[in-house]
């Protein structure tokens, strides 16, 4: 592997999810823990899926930019909502599945539909979990 452009680094203490504390070194985040609602916890807090969701989003919307950059289209009106959700396994554990919805308002749906695609390819959190988890992208068109 080639050597690193940049290495984040954050530190879990606490009962992690359940009421722990996350934070990266540089102090940029720092927030408290809870178990969603949903999975029996008391919510009001952040959780490690929402913390992937919005890195994952961002992530590829930075390189859906960097796609259509170098294809020389601008985009003005773009979106990208990640979506990570929880499954239990048969072995009593949990996995995750995405799916990432990213919204145009300027460009055809070939051209987006190809966009898209390009995105897949290069975004670093596209190229780790390819394979691992089940996902799912799409482009609508407004």
């Amino acid at each position: 592997m080639s050597d690193s452009v940049y290495t984040a680094i954050a530190t879990s203490t606490g009962d992690g999810r359940a009421g722990g504390r996350a934070a990266s070194d540089d102090g940029l985040i720092d927030v408290t823990l809870a178990i969603p609602r949903e999975m029996g916890g008391p919510g009001g807090a952040t959780n490690p899926e929402q913390l992937f969701a919005a890195g994952w989003a961002s992530c590829f919307h930075s390189a859906l930019k960097a796609v259509a950059a170098a294809q020389k289209i601008t985009l003005t009106d773009s979106a990208v909502v990640a979506e990570v959700s929880v499954h239990p396994t048969e072995q009593g554990g949990f996995s995750l599945a995405a799916a990432l919805h990213v919204e145009f308002g300027n460009i055809d749906q070939a051209g987006a539909d190809s966009l898209v695609a390009a995105a897949h390819a290069v975004c670093p959190y596209s190229n780790a979990t390819r394979g691992n988890i089940p996902v799912t992208v799409d482009a609508t068109v407004a």
